[in-house]
């Protein structure tokens, strides 16, 4: 979700870092970067951020969805509804839902799944209206129970603590049945070429390394005529409305983030990485370069986020 947001950190900071490479290593790779700066958590100066800012992502996984709500006074739910509505999924799509370990999205594609099947089930019933009570009754049982119709989402995330929140909310509301869980790297992600109808990556893409290396990905592991959609913080462009963006991201979030999280810090770095991300145009160019085709993007509230979508085709 949107908390989850931090920018790029080079791969010559990384390699360079010993502790980074040890991390690197285990697979936790949360980071923010502030550059040419040391991090303080719980008292450690650390001159790499990469160590220290992981332990702030593993620290907020519980409050994570709270501390969403806040940040965007629970527009955020608006968005990712948008975005669902914009991929309009159908029975029988395979998605991958990169940097989702709370499950926001991947809830909301059952929903949407789940609401277009039963349509049509009540579509095939009213068109055949001469069956008997007992045959449609018999019917409808049977279709009840593919309801997803073959559609999977998988959700893939590399921070454990952010995938077992997910998993826990799935357990809570109830999903089950075509949905899984998978600690993976979008730089690197552990699937097979040409395999998923949509790659969606919400309020993530600032989290990974290389955004090049995990749009070239996004596009190996989509089938020829695959969907990728980005939902992501961006730049706004009315001029009185960027002032008062930049009053409340740097006023009031860090305040949020201490009374809700207890967490000063780690907020005002993510409000920092906001404003470091490629506006809107940048980041159009970036997608056609991965090879993408008829690249557009859809500002919502202005531009404070940004839906990109693409086609390998």
């Amino acid at each position: 979700g949107p908390a989850g947001t931090s920018p790029g950190i080079s791969a010559l900071g990384v390699k360079g870092c010993p502790r980074c490479a040890w991390i690197w290593a285990l697979g936790l790779r949360r980071h923010i970067l502030l550059p040419q700066e040391h991090f303080k958590v719980d008292c450690i100066s650390f001159s790499c951020p990469f160590f220290a800012v992981y332990q702030v992502f593993e620290s907020v996984a519980k409050k994570y969805d709270v501390m969403n709500d806040s940040m965007t006074l629970g527009i955020h739910r608006v968005w990712k509804d948008i975005l669902m509505r914009k991929m309009n999924p159908s029975p029988g799509t395979l998605l991958l839902d990169v940097a989702g370990g709370t499950g926001d999205i991947a809830f909301r594609f059952i929903n949407y799944v789940h609401s277009a099947q039963e349509r049509q089930l009540q579509q095939k019933l009213k068109n055949h209206q001469n069956l008997s009570w007992q045959e449609i009754s018999e019917s409808y049982q049977e279709d009840k129970f593919k309801l997803l119709g073959d559609s999977q989402v998988v959700v893939c995330d590399i921070n454990k603590e952010m995938l077992k929140v997910g998993k826990q909310k799935a357990q809570h509301l109830g999903y089950s049945e075509g949905l899984s869980w998978v600690l993976g790297n979008a730089e690197e992600l552990p699937f097979d070429d040409n395999k998923f109808d949509v790659y969606t990556i919400a309020f993530g893409i600032r989290n990974v390394t290389r955004i090049d290396l995990a749009l070239e990905e996004a596009y190996r592991v989509l089938k020829p005529g695959g969907r990728f959609l980005c939902l992501e913080f961006s730049h706004v462009s009315n001029p009185l409305l960027s002032r008062l963006y930049d009053l409340y991201s740097f006023q009031v979030i860090p305040v949020l983030g201490e009374v809700i999280a207890g967490d000063w810090k780690s907020y005002q770095y993510l409000v920092e990485s906001i404003r470091r991300f490629p506006p809107q145009e940048e980041l159009k160019a970036m997608i056609e370069d991965a090879g993408f085709l008829k690249v557009d993007y859809q500002n919502l509230n202005s531009g404070i986020v940004a839906i990109h979508s693409g086609f390998k085709l």
